[in-house]
């Protein structure tokens, strides 16, 4: 926000120690850099126009974000242009005392521009050497897009732990409060020593909706500054006693600040297909080829054949020549081994149910179905159900779901460490399409949908941030050469953010996808401020040449200061702490290595592009000049044509 602040304020000093008076150094300094001011703030706006046309999370998330940039940089290139001249005529002046540390300081900046002004000559006597590095920088960064795991969103620690519990298939509601309440009790310890401060089980699992097998813990961590164990260690540890305990699975996780959970496994992965039967074999292959890939962790899928059931099977020959129908024996099956609701009793001002079932020693075995009896619709007779039935032990799924009206199997897996998302998908989508029928369909769930509707959208934002940018200098500068060289420095900055995100072992997400919409704003500032200046001493009568070193001498300095500001900005989001930390931390690596990156590079590339393809355009200032030549052409000669006439 403070960036057109300085480079007005830089101007108008340059020029009052240049011997201005300070009230002209403020109307000339501030006119000289306006236009550079105000390009600067069309492009930070330009970068988010596209978020207009953004749906669903992505478009709220970017809008909020939008909105409050484009009102701070436009308040902020206001005051720059109209409070800055303003106190500078005022405040500013060349005979104030220079302090020891602005002597050393000044020293110093000689120095770095003496330098910088000896690099850049040898770096101009080569420009198509460093103009072409361009081409490595492009591929670099395909390479480390390729490289950089992929996800939604980070794992943010938030101090709550999610865990799913799972019993075997058949377990009752007794199994189940046992091994919850064994899992309850290895977090005592913690709870004692103050590093649990709530629990919170359940079971059936997740407010009732999973089986009678599945339970639910949420454990809660004091707040950040009350402990000294990060959420993941508590999860290790936890994983190593609960490993212990046998009978019951275990499943830990942390959500996210954004997604829509999915069961705490980021891998989702719906197979679609005709029947069950094809879609267990499928099921098998995908899961044996994720074993094998070494990439996957807790693999597993919602259709498991291990809940231990009866099939009974129906004489209809003899059930006719007895005279019961299949509708008769159904019903009598359902009476009295499910819970079925026949009617309501109200007592004391509430309803209750009543709910018609078998006593529970009555139906404790197969065999007691064949005590049952049915009354025959011919002769009015009880007739046991022995006589018309089989009875046979399987084993089948707990139920057959669907997924937008398709049969289907959702395959569900952790990663590990190092592992991205997106490649993890990439891979199951691969042993689709070489491994199984044409008619073969998949979708996702949870975090990978949210990947997947993300990851387009953001890509669509970038290509259209860019575009606008380009057209709005273009615009300004009346002239589709100035944009180009202004843009060469969106990549440099992409590679930096994508060097500093390789550095701390983080990922693509939705966090470091805005830092880098945010930095095609910020890198085309520096930009800017040479080619502007190059064109105004190029006006002015300067040499190619001489005016292209001498603007990138002048503009030196607030470059390096605004580079500076930006920097120190973001420290304080690579240094957050506390909950949700990993999202703020994620954004000013991004924004930090991004900026320095584009700094550095700036400064040579920018001058060498420009050297390179800009000799032969003007400035919009020239498009002017040439206008007026023409107006004044056209009034001189119309005086003389009716003296003719």
């Amino acid at each position: 926000m403070v960036d057109d602040s300085i480079v007005v304020l830089e101007n108008i000093q340059r020029r009052v120690e240049g011997g201005e008076p300070p009230l002209l150094a403020a109307y000339n300094g501030s006119r000289q850099v306006a236009f550079a001011v105000i390009a600067t703030t069309a492009v930070l706006m330009a970068v988010f126009v596209p978020v207009v046309f953004m749906e669903g999370n992505l478009g709220i998330l970017f809008y909020e974000l939008a909105v409050t940039i484009c009102g701070a940089v436009v308040i902020s290139s206001v005051l720059a242009l109209s409070l800055t001249p303003m106190m500078s005529s005022k405040l500013l002046n060349n005979h104030a005392h220079e302090s020891w540390l602005t002597h050393h300081v000044d020293i110093f900046f000689r120095w770095l521009q003496r330098g910088y002004h000896e690099a850049l000559t040898k770096c101009l006597r080569y420009s198509w050497v460093v103009a072409s590095s361009l081409v490595l920088v492009m591929a670099a960064i395909f390479m480390l897009f390729q490289q950089l795991p992929s996800a939604f969103a980070p794992s943010e620690d938030q101090g709550v732990i999610f865990a799913r519990i799972a019993g075997p298939e058949g377990a009752n509601l007794n199994y189940m409060e046992d091994q919850v309440n064994a899992i309850q009790e290895t977090l005592m310890d913690y709870v004692d020593v103050g590093e649990v401060q709530n629990i919170v089980t359940m079971t059936p699992g997740w407010g009732g909706g999973g089986g009678v097998n599945s339970g639910m813990t949420i454990i809660s961590l004091p707040s950040w500054e009350d402990r000294t164990k990060q959420t993941s260690e508590v999860m290790s540890e936890l994983n190593k006693k609960w490993a212990e305990i046998p009978g019951v699975r275990t499943f830990m996780f942390m959500r996210s600040g954004l997604g829509r959970g999915g069961g705490g496994d980021p891998v989702q992965f719906v197979i679609g297909g005709r029947s069950y039967d094809e879609l267990v074999q499928w099921r098998d292959l995908l899961m044996e080829r994720a074993r094998e890939s070494g990439i996957f962790t807790r693999i597993d899928s919602d259709f498991n054949e291990t809940k231990p059931s009866l099939s009974i099977t129906v004489d209809k020959i003899r059930a006719a020549d007895l005279g019961l129908s299949i509708q008769s024996i159904g019903r009598t099956l359902q009476a009295m081994m499910s819970e079925s609701r026949v009617t309501t009793f109200a007592s004391a001002g509430e309803e209750y149910d009543v709910i018609l079932q078998a006593e529970e020693e009555q139906r404790a075995s197969p065999d007691d179905l064949t005590n049952i009896y049915v009354r025959s619709d011919t002769s009015g007779q009880l007739i046991p159900l022995s006589n018309v039935i089989s009875v046979e032990n399987t084993a089948g799924p707990t139920s057959l779901r669907r997924y937008n009206r398709i049969r289907s199997i959702t395959i569900s897996a952790g990663l590990v460490p190092g592992a991205g998302l997106d490649s993890a998908l990439a891979f199951l989508e691969n042993v689709v399409a070489t491994e199984l029928p044409e008619y073969a369909q998949i979708d996702y769930k949870g975090e990978s949908l949210d990947l997947k509707s993300s990851s387009g959208g953001i890509a669509t934002i970038f290509l259209l941030a860019l575009l606008v940018v380009f057209l709005v200098l273009a615009a300004q500068f009346e002239s589709f050469v100035h944009p180009l060289i202004i843009m060469t420095t969106v990549p440099l900055a992409i590679l930096g953010a994508l060097i500093g995100l390789l550095l701390t072992d983080s990922s693509l997400n939705i966090y470091s996808n805005i830092g880098l919409v945010i930095l095609v704003g910020i890198a085309s500032k520096n930009g800017i401020l040479i080619v502007e200046f190059a064109n105004q001493l190029r006006d002015e009568g300067r040499e190619f040449g001489q005016a292209l070193i001498e603007a990138c001498d002048l503009r030196l300095r607030p470059v390096l200061m605004t580079a500076i500001s930006t920097l120190m900005g973001a420290i304080p989001l690579i240094l957050a702490t506390g909950a949700g930390s990993e999202s703020r931390i994620l954004l000013g690596t991004v924004i930090f290595s991004g900026v320095l990156m584009t700094t550095i590079t700036t400064l040579f590339v920018v001058p060498v592009v420009y050297n390179l393809i800009a000799r032969n355009t003007g400035s919009p200032e020239t498009v002017s000049r040439v206008l007026e030549t023409l107006q004044k052409t056209e009034s001189e000669s119309k005086p003389a044509a009716e003296k003719l006439a």
